[in-house]
């Protein structure tokens, strides 16, 4: 007679399946925080993420500290999604279409997370991490032009072309965009325009 120990069975997919609907919640969570701050100045009560997300208040909490591990998350969530949407185009086109191109990318972001960027902004003194993540999405505007604008860059000696760069940055800076939308009330495209014409101004000459 052979004797064999009890076999445990280990439900893998059940496991994936629980961590796949809790990751959904998060998400469907950071996704109603952000459909409020859209909607509204004023930054959303716990109850009003969880009404707007169909979760109760206890499964918020359940997934994040409080309010600012929530904002921290959704920054993380913005800057991946954002990255992903900023993909540089016309790298090798002419200087007027790079400009152009350059511009309605860096104005679609802006107009989808400017209500997020004005809490990060507000938020950042309490949680340190936020920060991190405000610089972060400051350098890659600057990387990206570094490749869009690489013809006109490469004109400039190194001393003079960082101090461009961060006159460029702070041109086309989210707070830049809400000073044209919201306090000249220009339009999108007369807010596009008005950058295209600024970047054609400061940048060197493009080489022949």
């Amino acid at each position: 007679m052979s004797s064999s120990l009890p076999r445990t069975r280990v439900r893998v997919p059940g496991v994936a399946g629980r961590r796949l609907r809790s990751e959904r919640t998060r998400l469907t969570i950071i996704e109603a925080y952000l459909s409020l701050l859209r909607r509204s100045a004023a930054m959303p009560t716990a109850a009003e993420i969880a009404k707007t997300a169909g979760y109760s208040v206890r499964s918020i909490f359940e997934r994040f500290a409080d309010l600012n591990a929530l904002t921290l998350a959704t920054a993380d969530y913005a800057i991946q999604q954002g990255q992903a949407e900023a993909q540089a185009r016309d790298v090798d086109a002419d200087r007027a279409t790079r400009i152009r191109s350059h511009v309605h990318t860096r104005a679609a972001a802006c107009e989808k997370w400017s209500p997020l960027w004005r809490v990060l902004m507000n938020t950042q003194q309490e949680v340190l991490e936020l920060q991190q993540r405000i610089v972060l999405a400051r350098y890659a505007n600057i990387e990206r032009m570094k490749l869009m604008y690489a013809r006109e860059l490469a004109t400039l000696e190194e001393p003079l072309r960082q101090p461009l760069l961060i006159a460029l940055a702070t041109l086309i800076s989210f707070e830049s965009w809400d000073q044209m939308r919201d306090c000249y009330k220009l339009s999108v495209e007369d807010a596009e325009a008005t950058w295209c014409a600024a970047f054609d101004r400061m940048l060197p000459a493009t080489p022949a």
